[in-house]
């Protein structure tokens, strides 16, 4: 018997920033962000020796260990032991080997939520294994607790809900890791509109999230009051995004994610740098009306929106930096499991 799982990336729309802690503690966050036809993909095959094997198809990284009820956490392939470690600490209903192995559709620190995303798939494949009573919810928060609790890392709280749930989401987030997931119902056409003319392009670059996001937490903390507005202003971009899709109002969408970009450079250094700023006055010279910096920032994917048929164009002045276009489509479901 295989168990298998796999759950979809997410385009981030409108309010990147407002679901990290302490500024969702303290003020609330709005998101508004896209599942799409990328994925990480999560396989368990259970074993007749006692041993652990763990395989990140995408970096072609293996190791192989004793069966033990804990995994050291030392810096590689930490995420599939932190799932692991944590289930087994919480149902400990894991007594023989096994194998994991794990496969992502899109570099990791590209901006599309990768990390967050491959947790929910192991938790989804583990839970299939077990047949934990889980709910998209607890899935989401679990997922979201052995990235920040156990395993320490910085980031905020959307990743894990846009895995788990899938679609077009609004949603809010809340002190004492409050969370509503509202599913947004757009129009069929609308969507076909807003996918038709948003370019997903990879800058070909990646980065440390995880120094961005500590340093966007530091500036709420320090009482940074450039950064916090910037922030107060990018919850109100998700409203706007939020009221422009279900309107129909697709033409505005271009203003809106300029807007944006323009606030959540304000958040933090590093958001942006010389290139991704070369990058998006290019787009926007070709006909782009506006554009974002997937995820933390830093590097990996940017976002345009193309009107009309402009991102033949703007596909066209991209070239020379090197990037590369990736085809999607929205999806409207979240993590799914299996096993044959």
């Amino acid at each position: 018997m295989i168990y298998r799982s796999k759950a979809p990336l997410r385009i981030g729309l409108a309010g990147g920033g407002t679901d990290v802690s302490p500024y969702s503690d303290l003020y609330g966050g709005t998101i508004l962000n896209a599942t799409i036809s990328l994925y990480a993909h999560a396989s368990i095959e259970p074993l007749a020796e006692p041993k652990i094997i763990l395989e990140t198809n995408d970096r072609s990284e293996r190791q192989e260990f004793d069966f033990a009820e804990g995994l050291p956490i030392n810096g590689s392939q930490d995420l599939l032991k932190g799932v692991y470690n944590a289930v087994q600490r919480d149902y400990g209903r894991i007594s023989t080997g096994f194998r994991l192995s794990t496969f992502v559709d899109a570099p990791a620190g590209s901006g599309l939520g990768t990390s967050s995303t491959l947790v929910v798939a192991i938790l989804g494949a583990f839970a299939e294994m077990m047949r934990l009573p889980l709910g998209e919810y607890d899935i989401a928060h679990y997922a979201y607790a052995i990235e920040r609790n156990d395993l320490r890392w910085a980031g905020g709280k959307q990743d894990q809900y846009a895995a788990t749930f899938g679609g077009v989401n609004f949603m809010e987030f809340y002190s004492g890791d409050k969370v509503i997931v509202n599913p947004l119902r757009i129009k069929q056409h609308y969507l076909f509109e807003l996918e038709n003319n948003l370019l997903l392009y990879y800058t070909s670059t990646s980065r440390e999230s995880a120094r961005i996001i500590e340093q966007q937490s530091r500036n709420v903390e320090d009482n940074n009051a450039g950064s916090i507005e910037a922030m107060h202003q990018l919850k109100q971009q998700a409203q706007m995004m939020k009221e422009a899709l279900l309107m129909g109002r697709i033409h505005e969408l271009g203003e809106i994610l300029d807007f944006g970009y323009q606030q959540k450079r304000r958040m933090a250094d590093g958001i942006s740098n010389p290139l991704m700023e070369e990058i998006y006055e290019t787009a926007r010279r070709a006909g782009a009306t506006g554009g974002k910096i997937s995820g933390a920032g830093g590097g990996g994917f940017m976002v345009f929106y193309c009107p009309g048929n402009s991102k033949f164009n703007v596909l066209k002045s991209l070239e020379r930096f090197g990037g590369v276009p990736r085809s999607y489509q929205f999806t409207e479901h979240g993590l799914k499991s299996w096993c044959i």
